[in-house]
């Protein structure tokens, strides 16, 4: 056998290769090369190997192998999903992750993983103005993390009816109701079907334009007599709209029997980087629990997100580890006794170098800049006859980072509307220069960009343009 430490470098220096051909070219790249499901099984669908292979000629032959399945989503012309990209000092730091191999689950595991970790909470709740006493963990997302604050919410809403979630479950007990409005994210959907409340369980309320019915919410919760959880959304995915944080929050605790206020902020939180777009998250700080990604807008590589919580206890009781006592006593602060992971990945790592390398100026220049291209975009679709921005007014009156827009023809009735958006999507998306994802916004297809990745410049966004009118030029 050849000497571990060899093999180690030479696979790690193979791997640097790969990735600085992969940065390289990454402004140039095909956004998407279309791979199928059967040429992509074609590549990698075959029977385990009987020998193996050096270390760098398996990572050499994986990347020859998947690379036309690969999506550039990192670059700064991808728009589809609200995907962000890398910043250099998070990449350095994933690295590193990988290298020294941290668990990140207790203290004595790795007691430079769990104080990083609280650094980078304390580092967050600065940069978003939420009070310090809040309690913050890493997570691998958003879903994650709404399913970390709904866990607390569960808690809270089942010690007032006088049940342990956490230790009893929730049969045979009574409802823990949960209202949020017809906007609520998939991912809040998800958390609650994993936290047993069910998928189909929330009440919901009107949202027109993708903004909270205050007043409609207000009426479901005065029919509530117990305690309750409210989802409110900080950034709906269509359109960018905010629900009015500080209204619901009044009426949460006005709610007689107690209401939990949990805000799905999984992009929209950054808004209060910038003392300009501060007033989109006005109130979040009354909130109980709120939701975000890290590998959406503070640009650090997958799986990263946060989740905040103000109730400590109710936290630690919906996921402190019991009946393991070698686990007990590790000397600090066990980070698994307050999320749903025991193993975990050293995820505060790659966040920690990316909030030292730009600081909160540096954020406040992203979020500022990241908007700016999403109202250039949006300007110019609404100067265009054969174009429709479908988020028109939320652009003009508050601009975010969600761009909605559609074709149009005052030739094609609602199914010709329809039919050709999805077409000339998929036009699109074959040219290769940007990429943009589908979705229906009131009935209708439309296409979404958004921007939240550190690279794009007003050039990207110029090639948007241009790609929008040559699809259409070259489809009709």
């Amino acid at each position: 056998m050849d000497d571990p430490t060899q093999l180690s470098l030479r696979a790690l220096r193979r791997a640097v290769e790969l990735a600085n051909a992969w940065i390289e070219d990454l402004p140039s790249r095909p956004i998407n090369v279309g791979a199928t499901p059967h040429q992509m099984a074609e590549q990698l669908d075959e029977p385990l190997p009987e020998t193996g292979t050096d270390p760098d000629s398996a990572v050499t032959e994986w990347m020859r192998r998947a690379e036309p399945g690969i999506v550039t989503s990192s670059g700064p012309r991808y728009f589809g999903f609200v995907v962000g990209g890398t910043l250099p000092a998070a990449l350095a730091g994933d690295i590193l992750t990988s290298t020294i191999d941290q668990n990140g689950g207790i203290w004595s595991l790795s007691p430079a993983a769990a104080q990083t970790e609280l650094a980078v909470a304390r580092w967050l709740k600065e940069l978003f103005g939420l009070p310090m006493s809040w309690r913050g963990v890493m997570t691998s997302g958003a879903t994650m993390s709404n399913l970390v604050g709904l866990a607390a919410a569960r808690q809270w809403a089942s010690e007032r009816l006088g049940f342990d979630a956490a230790e009893d479950g929730l049969g045979g007990h009574p409802p823990i109701p949960v209202i949020s409005s017809e906007a609520i994210h998939a991912s809040a959907r998800k958390a609650l079907g994993n936290l047993g409340f069910g998928r189909s369980s929330v009440r919901t309320v009107p949202a027109p334009d993708g903004r909270v019915d205050v007043a409609a919410l207000e009426r479901e919760l005065a029919s509530i007599d117990g305690p309750v959880i409210v989802i409110g959304n900080g950034g709906e995915v269509n359109t960018g709209q905010f629900d009015d944080l500080k209204a619901l929050a009044e009426l949460c605790r006005s709610h007689r029997a107690g209401a939990w206020l949990h805000v799905d902020a999984a992009f929209g939180l950054f808004a209060a980087v910038s003392e300009r777009y501060r007033h989109l998250v006005s109130g979040i700080e009354l909130a109980d629990s709120v939701c975000a990604d890290a590998h959406k807008w503070l640009n650090v590589p997958y799986d990263s997100g946060f989740a905040f919580v103000r109730d400590d206890e109710a936290l630690r009781a919906a996921f402190a580890t019991s009946g393991a006592a070698y686990l007990a006593g590790s000397g600090g602060w066990d980070v698994d006794d307050y999320t749903p992971e025991m193993s975990r990945r050293f995820r505060a790592l790659p966040a920690w170098c990316a909030l030292r390398s730009l600081g909160r100026e540096g954020y406040r220049d992203l979020v500022e800049r990241c908007i700016s291209n999403a109202t250039r975009l949006a300007r110019w679709i609404d100067e265009q006859s054969w174009l429709e921005l479908m988020n028109a007014e939320r652009m003009r009156e508050a601009p975010f980072i969600i761009v909605c827009a559609r074709y149009t023809d005052p030739s094609w009735d609602d199914n010709e509307h329809d039919r050709r958006n999805g077409e000339l999507l998929d036009a699109l998306q074959a040219d290769g220069r940007v990429y943009a994802s589908t979705t229906r916004w009131e009935g209708k297809t439309a296409i979404r960009f958004a921007f939240d990745n550190w690279m794009t410049t007003e050039s990207d966004v110029d090639i948007i343009c241009d790609v929008l009118r040559d699809v259409r030029e070259h489809t009709s």
